[in-house]
């Protein structure tokens, strides 16, 4: 692969920039209920050296109902700072099950106007596959002065995806598995309908993966989006079940150069809620 300090970087790349000065990396690890998996303890028995933990449920918008919700500026400020990551550091971003929850996090710093930022291509799983350095040892943390500017335009809300929806002007791509996308499977949070966003396409987010958990190239890539029926000369509202892998798609479309890309940051856990919006399960 091609390494690219703001998309994905490799494992060699990380090894071989371990100790730069102006590096940080973060654990984004997140899971559902279901995989009866805690991220927070897991990375406490052991990540990569000098990452600091960074909370998706936490570092979100507190005042939503919905789960993990972008977080305002200034909180995201204050929690960075706080992990002594800020204006000037290259950020690397992994989580435990390869490439899952560290997009969104990918996304999130995009959102906050911060380019300079990737995710570990295979993420934990091929680092210590590899073998590589693992500590257990929490990191120094030096405060860092940080500044953000909102790009609004990375992100769309539930009236904004309803337009796209009737208007067509923007594709909408959905990462969640087929059989939820058809409502032929239940969604994990409980009270939502089951079904999709009328005119949206399907793209499970594991189509852009290699068997190794390793993003696909872009020429595969861009085939996979095709394949599923994308329009790709139309901008791209990617969704999911909560916002997460959906950013998946957002790093995807990134590494093949399409750049009018936003996240629906409900997903299906606000759409799947209400009833005065329509659902499709074909």
């Amino acid at each position: 692969m091609q390494d690219d300090p703001r998309t994905l970087v490799s494992t060699d790349w990380l090894a071989a920039h371990l100790r730069d000065p102006d590096l940080r990396i973060l654990d984004a690890s997140w899971y559902l209920p279901a995989a009866d998996r805690d991220a927070r303890a897991e990375y406490l028995a052991g990540h990569i050296p000098g990452a600091r933990f960074f909370d998706i449920d936490e570092i979100s918008e507190a005042r939503s109902p919905l789960p993990h919700m972008a977080p305002p500026a200034e909180k995201f400020i204050s929690r960075l700072r706080a992990m002594g990551v800020g204006d000037g550091h290259q950020v690397v971003i992994y989580d435990g099950a390869g490439i899952l929850s560290a997009p969104r996090v990918w996304w999130t710093f995009r959102l906050m106007g911060k380019t300079d930022v990737a995710v570990l291509d295979g993420g934990l799983p091929k680092w210590r596959a590899e073998g590589r350095e693992i500590e257990d040892m929490p990191p120094a943390i030096r405060d860092r002065h940080m500044t953000a500017q909102r790009q609004a335009g990375l992100v769309k809300d539930v009236t904004q995806v309803a337009a796209a929806s009737k208007l067509g002007d923007w594709e909408i791509v959905d990462a969640r598995s087929a059989e939820r996308f058809l409502g032929q499977a239940p969604e994990p949070r409980a009270g939502l309908r089951s079904g999709h966003i009328p005119n949206s396409r399907n793209l499970p987010f594991q189509t852009l993966l290699n068997p190794d958990g390793t993003m696909k190239d872009p020429d595969a890539l861009r085939a996979a989006f095709v394949a599923a029926g994308v329009d790709l000369a139309k901008p791209v509202i990617s969704s999911c079940g909560s916002g997460i892998t959906a950013s998946v798609l957002d790093l995807a479309l990134e590494r093949i150069g399409h750049r009018a890309h936003a996240v629906y940051d409900g997903s299906w856990a606000e759409w799947g809620m209400y009833d005065d919006l329509k659902v499709a399960k074909e």
